[in-house]
């Protein structure tokens, strides 16, 4: 069997082999349940994934143009660019704050769609774009900073927040927010591991040319090597048999199987050119040092006013949790449990579960593998939905700009709230789930050894 009819699961490492092409089906790990990346499936085909990219590419240029919100009061007006909101940070001195938001809600959402039009439209020509690797690469990275549905749901707790003050109007970018919401939800569903093997197939059909289409399966012939197959079929009695016992190394960027060679150090994958690691290096010591950062952050992020109010020279300072009790006592009861949930809740659980996992990895346990899986995987998914406060207070200080009678700031706890955010996503990100099953598939053979 050809590496390249194997796939291994990339949060508990099992190896498999590759599936058909799925009917709309989704490929899910045998072992840990997480769904299988780089699997292609007849959901989403490139024709229906550019429409919705060029679609969502115009509606997020008219989000930008125009007004999100409009308030009046007293014969006074104000509105709200995203841009005017990122200004009204970056001028009040909040600067990492401004491009905290100016990243997650421009740069990083454009990026991808540009990015993926840049790719998309050529291999639908049957043809490999330049510096294919390095775009693909990129779009992998950023994809997980996009966080358009989050800034959707803060302006509709701003316009909840905001009718006690004044009129609230809302603008042309709104409904250009929702609908870039949900097309964001149908591009979520195409994985960008795919293109990877279809990049493959232009590049074996010579559209690509014949040169770089003998290079490719020259590196891949050479990384190929006997002794990998040799190992697989070893194995291949045992059931959930990991790319590691089998000597073999599956790249974290594209998922290409290789050999594992013990005299090179610093191996690259033939096919994206990522460096390849068994494990994340220093996965634990990173993930522990993260999480320590954040969890010295939580605390002043809580307690220090994330706004400061100036009304008629009255001033008053805003806390994460006096937002909620404001709207608790306004009757607003389901936008406090959302906000004390995306605020408090996620925060302390991200904290606490990274904690566990961590913990459990350096000391070797092999305690309750699948739940602490599933833990993790909920960790990844929630983590963008506790920069909710921080879209709330970035419209609310573009809005309340009305002189003497009223304006509002930004407050340091915005900044420490910000920074635990994108810590304890960092921390995510840092640790390895397949250290989660290692020990898991060493104990049946430490058994053995001592009987």
């Amino acid at each position: 069997m050809e590496h390249r009819d194997l796939i291994a699961c990339h949060e508990c490492d099992s190896l498999f082999r590759k599936p058909p092409r799925l009917r709309g089906l989704v490929a899910h790990c045998s072992s840990c349940g997480a769904s299988m990346k780089g699997v292609r499936h007849a959901a989403l085909t490139l024709d229906r994934v550019c429409a919705v990219t060029v679609a969502a590419l115009i509606t997020f240029l008219i989000a930008q143009a125009f007004p999100v919100l409009e308030l009046e009061t007293e014969g006074l007006t104000s509105h709200a660019t995203l841009f005017e909101a990122v200004r009204s940070l970056w001028q009040g001195h909040m600067h990492i704050v401004a491009a905290l938001v100016f990243c997650t809600t421009m740069l990083f959402p454009s990026f991808e769609l540009a990015a993926l039009l840049y790719l998309l439209l050529p291999l639908r020509a049957g043809r490999v774009p330049r510096a294919f690797d390095a775009v693909l690469r990129a779009v992998q990275f950023v994809r997980p900073w996009g966080m358009t549905e989050v800034f959707m749901l803060g302006v509709l707790i701003t316009i909840v927040k905001m009718v006690s003050l004044a009129r609230v109007i809302p603008g042309t970018s709104l409904f250009a927010f929702g609908a870039l919401t949900l097309m964001f939800c149908v591009i979520a569903a195409f994985d960008p591991c795919m293109l990877w093997e279809i990049r493959d197939e232009v590049m074996n059909r010579g559209v690509a040319g014949a040169g770089s289409t003998r290079r490719y399966r020259k590196r891949r012939a050479a990384d190929e090597g006997a002794q990998g197959g040799a190992a697989l079929a070893d194995s291949a009695a045992t059931t959930c048999v990991t790319a590691k016992h089998a000597g073999l190394i599956a790249c974290h960027c594209c998922g290409l199987v290789h050999s594992r060679n013990a005299q090179a150090s610093d191996r690259r994958c033939a096919r994206c050119g990522c460096a390849l690691h068994e494990r994340r290096p220093e996965s634990v010591t990173r993930t522990f040092g993260l999480l320590l950062a954040a969890a010295m952050l939580y605390i002043p992020a809580n307690l220090l006013p994330i706004m400061h109010t100036s009304t008629l020279g009255r001033a008053e300072d805003d806390t994460i949790l006096g937002g909620i009790a404001y709207f608790w006592r306004s009757g607003d009861w389901p936008l406090a449990a959302i906000v004390f949930v995306a605020s408090v809740m996620v925060p302390m659980l991200k904290l606490a579960i990274l904690t566990l996992q961590t913990v459990a990895a350096y000391r070797g346990s092999d305690w309750q593998p699948l739940e602490r899986a599933k833990l993790y995987r909920m960790v990844e998914r929630i983590g963008r939905w506790s920069m909710l406060d921080v879209f709330v207070v970035s419209l609310t200080v573009a809005l309340v700009h009305f002189g003497s009678l009223a304006q509002i700031t930004a407050g340091p706890g915005a900044l420490a709230f910000g920074s635990v955010v994108v810590l304890t996503m960092l921390a995510s990100n840092a640790f390895d789930p397949r250290l989660i099953w290692d020990n898991v598939r060493l104990r049946p053979a430490r058994a053995r050894g001592r009987s």
